[in-house]
Formats: structure tokens, C-alpha cells, sequence
């Protein structure tokens, strides 16, 4: 947020370290769907949530077995099961000899949305596993079991369950729908997809990088937003703790 100061112009504080990291994450999770092979992109979300979770429990001189990473890093399937989800791209591709132009703005549509969904999620979580190490919910003690990251996973899930992310996801869409990389991947994976997996593009890490800024910067003016969702986290941990 900007501050109005006499006689200066409004100064925006600096993004901090921990939300331009979080952001980089979710870039990366919200192109994983541009892999146009289900188990593929399931297993490439996997694997980018479970680096964020490693990456923010480095930040905190944390490290954690390998399954307290995954419980952290949660299982998030898209909707439906992986035979709903390649019957879909399937019947998509099928379709694109018939209705070219009808098909490619439905696959567009659907594949932004899908990029946005993933982005979120790992936007979302990686936030508030931040804020529950901050807060010393996790320590390195009850790093090396699975009951309390267990609790702490299911309150931030429940959190961001009840929280409107239209605000985040909004920004979310902006930033997907004008992006450069996501628009070529989308159009070649249209025009030449042969079930392969995606060849990263020249630059593409140099884009990933512009669009985490971005994006961290549209996070840090939604702060009261993020503020919000902090609340309804402590809420549900404290009735986690409860029970």
C-alpha cells in the first residue's frame, strides 16, 4: 500500500523477500498445466509444491523428512480423475479439426483458468505455511512428525477454502491471459501437440521472473486480503488444536 505524505508523492514500500518467493512459485505452478499430458502435469505440480515447501523451510533454517514435505505440499488433483482429465484434452484436440476458432477459444479459456487454479493454490498455501512458521506453529521438533504439519496443512486448506480468492485469482487471470510464454505454449501445444512434454522456451526463466514480480507486487497490495486470510488460519488451527 502507498502512503500519502505532505508535499511528496505516494511512496509504495518494498515488496518483501518472502512474498517475491512465494509469487515464483506459483508462476511456476500455473504453467505446469501447459503440459499438455495428464499424470505428467500432475507430477510437475508435485514437484514445484514440494520446492516451495524446502524453499521456505530453508528461510527458516528448517528442514523436514520427506513426507512431512508432502504433507506440507498437500495433494491437489485437478478436478476429476486422470482418466476424466485425458478423456477431456483428448476430445479437445479432436475437436480442433472441426471447430478451429470455436476450439481454440474454449481451449484457451480453459487452459488459462487452469493455469490461474494451480497459481493460486500454490500462491495461497506457500503464504500462510510462511505465516505458520512465523508464528511458530512448526518447529524442528514437530518438523520430524506428521501431526502437527498435518494440522497446520489442514488449516491453511480450510482457510483458504472459506476465503473469496477472487481478488488474487482476478490478478491472477491479467497476468496469464497477457503473458508472452503462456500465449506461444498455448498456441503451439494447439497447432503441434503429439503428447509430448513441453520444450521450455529460449527465455523462459527470464518471463517466470517478470511474472513473479509482477505478481508480487499485485500481492502486496492486497494486503488486507492476505491479512484476512491470516485470520481465518489461526482460526482454524486454534480449533484443530481443540480437538
Amino acid at each position: 500500500m502507498s502512503s500519502q505524505t505532505s508535499g511528496s508523492e505516494p511512496q509504495s514500500s518494498p515488496v518483501p523477500p518472502q512474498v517475491q518467493r512465494v509469487a515464483l512459485y506459483a508462476v511456476a505452478s500455473g504453467l505446469t498445466p501447459l503440459i499438455p499430458v495428464p499424470f505428467l502435469d500432475e507430477y510437475a505440480l508435485r514437484r514445484v509444491r514440494e520446492r516451495m515447501v524446502r524453499s521456505i523451510l530453508r528461510e527458516h533454517s528448517f528442514s523436514a523428512p520427506d513426507r512431512t514435505v508432502t504433507v506440507l505440499a498437500g495433494l491437489h488433483p485437478r478436478e476429476g480423475s486422470h482418466l476424466q482429465q485425458y478423456a477431456s484434452k483428448a476430445a479437445l484436440f479432436s475437436l480442433r479439426f472441426t471447430w478451429r476458432k470455436a476450439y481454440t477459444r474454449l481451449a484457451t479459456a480453459l487452459w488459462v483458468k487452469d493455469c490461474v487454479d494451480m497459481a493460486s493454490l500454490s500462491l495461497h498455501h506457500g503464504y500462510l505455511l510462511q505465516h505458520a512458521l512465523d508464528r511458530g506453529d512448526l518447529d524442528a521438533r514437530t518438523l520430524s512428525t506428521e501431526d502437527a504439519p498435518r494440522r497446520v496443512h489442514s488449516a491453511i486448506d480450510a482457510a483458504c477454502k472459506e476465503l473469496d480468492a477472487r481478488p488474487v485469482n482476478q490478478a491472477l487471470r491479467r497476468l496469464f491471459a497477457g503473458s508472452r510464454l503462456l500465449l506461444t505454449e498455448l498456441s503451439r501445444a494447439l497447432e503441434q501437440w503429439t503428447g509430448a512434454p513441453r520444450t521450455p522456451l529460449e527465455d523462459e526463466d527470464q518471463e517466470v521472473a517478470s511474472l513473479a514480480e509482477r505478481l508480487a507486487a499485485a500481492m502486496w497490495e492486497e494486503r488486507g486480503y492476505f491479512q484476512s486470510l491470516e485470520s481465518l488460519y489461526a482460526k482454524h488451527l486454534g480449533a484443530r488444536r481443540a480437538h
